[in-house]
């Protein structure tokens, strides 16, 4: 079965710097889309950042564009969430996830895996 690990959650200060890590196991694909979503309780979840694996396109929301980027350890199947620039907006929980291809990549509702959540606090 398809798991998904999240790491690297935490507090910040604003204006600080993070990184979140996703581990995937039990997968066959060698080409998957790996996304990173986020949600507040009471809001719609959020797309934040993806990319499609072996040399593939990037994709990030307009809200985190220039803070945010979105790397990949291939020989671990792990991908990185780098923030700099944290704001208390930013504050969620964050999801990874995953799909065989990064159409719509950033819609919620195309991905069937996902991770278990790493909390993210920025304090102002």
């Amino acid at each position: 079965q398809v798991q998904l690990v999240e790491s690297g959650g935490g507090s910040v200060q604003a204006g600080g710097s993070l990184r979140l890590s996703c581990e995937v196991s039990g997968s066959t694909l060698t080409r998957r889309c790996m996304a990173w979503f986020r949600q507040v309780p009471g809001k719609e979840r959020e797309g934040v950042a993806a990319m499609q694996t072996g040399g593939g396109r990037t994709y990030y929301s307009d809200s985190v564009k220039g803070r945010f980027t979105i790397s990949q350890d291939n020989a671990q199947n792990t991908v990185f969430l780098s923030m700099r620039s944290l704001q208390p907006e930013d504050t969620a929980m964050y999801y990874c996830a995953t799909r065989p291809l990064c159409t719509q990549a950033l819609d919620a509702s195309k991905y069937a895996y996902w991770g278990q959540g790493t909390q993210v606090i920025v304090s102002s």
